[in-house]
């Protein structure tokens, strides 16, 4: 066989018709014409170079050998066109004339292309060639395995194919059998670099397990997450000391930890900074591990049962009490206690979430406005399980007295009036969000006052508000540095007011859903009449008497539509996803009725 350009063994055939069948190779052989070839190419190279990937001697001569590169010619394999490369030397392909232009990209430019896919597609990429599989062991940063048993045999040698893995996740499904302590136990000696580590699903892991992990005490450990695990108090108690750099701590639907009795017990503090507690009910197994909290910022519960105020009231023990600058409480039985204790505990404060607190009300808002002046985003959801407010427009005015660092305010079920939004614009300058939902208190006189006063605003939201068109074009009208407005289930905007907004501010990106649309027989006759043309104009159209039999039909079917329709309408309210549903149920029985009518006017007579 003679040593041309296309003279390759079998087994370079096949590897090389394995490589084309990807799209990352189609990236660099496949295109329409030359010009686009070349973009493709140089526009890949230098954007690597810009991220400081392809710094060097090797990144060089490959931007080289692109500059002085020329297409010279094509040729065709089935239907598609591949341009071959010359002057670049073509790096095992042969004399240069059909070379194989990843061979002359630098590792880490290739590892910084694997790191934009997805994980799909790297799988896909590590199973090309060789090479492409050893970059792709060695830059792979995040892996998710599946934790079964059966898949403990192998979890050895996949872990040291990537040994720099430095987020590891492992899950599986309560009902299967997981990998079980020993499997746990042997990570922190295959990953020397791992950073973050996520457990779910792995009822088999007990206390012993966690003790054996936190024995190797991993240097690097910053993050853990359990959620649906079978381990109790020791193991958790274990990890939380041993591990000396864990610094993010997140523990979900723990049924075994739930049911402990006795709470948790340090010997000494710990370095937490962030705690995420959800869906888990005994309250009072974490009070020592606030208390010894030496350092925590953020602390989040959600969706949790019990009294929660004693928990709040830990923080005061734990030393250094103004360390913590996030609090988040989602669906928990909290008063004005824990709100005392928040504000006792937390003056410096930033950023406050109450979201369906039961027992809260303005007096612990006012203790909070008092003491957390640095206050900077107030999220408060005032709807509890029994439909009442607790929160009312009082607590709102005691922040807008007091917290003048307001950048972001969330008011949900709170009666909001003309006087807080006044004491809001003219204390809190900086205020950029704002969103205000499940209110009547907030009609089209309030929106616009908001709109006149509040000149920093960027974003808005109205959600559930008894606003109509006057509202929408006062906020066109006012509202200077508004970027966004989002509009949802308000059933007086309509679609007119919208579009008007649109014209007058283009700049400002409008987002309604439609659920805050009224749709009426009148609306969907004119829907049902684009859509009839355009099938129509589509299909070719009937000439001459069959067009006009189809004209009469439609204009017929209009009519006897619009006359149903007058009598009665039909006001949609629902959410997005609701409203895209409608969409799409309405839009399939359009295009049903249209090809019914365009085969009843083709079907043979």
């Amino acid at each position: 066989m003679d040593g041309g350009p296309y003279a390759f063994s079998f087994r370079r055939r096949r590897r090389r018709r394995r490589r084309r069948s990807h799209p990352f190779y189609y990236a660099f052989y496949t295109s329409n014409s030359s010009l686009l070839f070349q973009f493709s190419i140089f526009n890949f190279s230098f954007t690597l170079l810009e991220m400081g990937q392809a710094a060097s001697s090797s990144s060089s001569s490959f931007c080289t050998a692109l500059a002085s590169a020329d297409v010279s010619g094509k040729v065709e394999v089935g239907s598609s066109t591949r341009w071959r490369v010359s002057g670049c030397g073509g790096g095992g392909g042969g004399g240069g004339g059909d070379g194989d232009m990843t061979l002359w990209l630098p590792d880490e430019c290739l590892a910084a292309v694997f790191g934009k896919l997805g994980c799909h597609e790297r799988n896909t990429c590590s199973l090309v060639c060789r090479r492409w599989r050893a970059v792709d062991s060695k830059s792979r940063q995040r892996l998710v395995l599946l934790a079964r048993s059966e898949a403990w045999p192998f979890l050895p040698a996949l872990l040291c194919r990537f040994s720099s893995v430095s987020v590891l996740s492992l899950k599986c499904s309560r009902k299967i059998v997981s990998i079980d302590d020993q499997a746990l136990a042997r990570i922190p000696t295959l990953l020397a670099s791992l950073k973050k580590l996520k457990l779910k699903g792995c009822i088999d892991v007990t206390d012993d397990g966690l003790h054996a992990f936190s024995l190797h005490r991993p240097p690097l450990l910053t993050k853990l997450s359990f959620a649906s695990c079978g381990f109790g108090a020791g193991g958790l108690v274990s990890v939380i000391s041993n591990c000396p750099s864990l610094q993010d701590l997140t523990l979900k639907r723990l049924r075994k930890l739930d049911a402990q009795n006795a709470p948790l017990s340090f010997d000494r503090r710990h370095r937490l900074e962030r705690l995420c507690i959800k869906d888990l009910h005994n309250a009072r197994l974490f009070i020592a591990l606030l208390a010894a909290a030496k350092s925590l910022k953020a602390l989040i519960v959600c969706r949790s049962s019990g009294n929660w105020d004693p928990l709040l009231e830990s923080l005061q023990q734990g030393g250094e009490t103004g360390s913590v600058t996030e609090i988040q409480m989602e669906n928990v039985q909290m008063g004005d206690p824990g709100l005392v204790a928040i504000a006792a505990a937390c003056p410096d404060l930033e950023v406050l979430y109450l979201s369906r607190a039961s027992d809260c009300t303005d007096d612990g808002v006012s203790a909070i406005a008092n003491s957390c002046r640095k206050l900077r985003k107030l999220h408060i959801d005032a709807s509890s399980r029994f439909g009442s407010r607790t929160i009312g427009d009082d607590g709102v005015l005691s922040i807008a007295t007091r917290c003048a660092n307001l950048q972001e305010v969330v008011l949900m079920g709170i009666p909001a009036t003309i006087g807080s939004f006044n004491v809001l614009a003219s204390n809190c300058p900086a205020l950029e969000r704002m969103a205000i939902c499940n209110t009547d208190t907030v009609g089209d006189s309030e929106l616009a006052f908001i709109a006149a006063k509040f000149t920093a605003l960027k974003k808005l939201c109205i959600k559930n508000c008894p606003i109509s068109d006057t509202g929408v074009k006062s906020v066109g009208e006012g509202c200077p540095s508004l970027v966004k407005l989002k509009v949802k289930r308000c059933r007086g905007v309509t679609k007119a007011s919208v579009c008007q907004l649109k014209l007058q501010r283009c700049s400002v990106v409008v987002s309604i859903d439609a659920g805050s649309m009224i749709f009426e027989g009148e609306g969907m006759a004119m829907a049902e009449e684009e859509t009839g043309t355009a099938g129509g104009d589509g299909g070719g159209g009937a000439e001459g008497d069959g067009g006009e039999r189809t004209r009469g039909r439609r204009n017929n079917r209009r009519r006897s539509t619009s006359t149903s329709t007058s009598t009665t309408s039909t006001n949609v309210v629902c959410s997005s996803r609701g409203a895209l549903l409608l969409r799409s149920k309405f839009e399939n029985a359009l295009s049903l009725n249209r090809r019914s009518s365009s085969s009843s006017i083709h079907a043979p007579r």
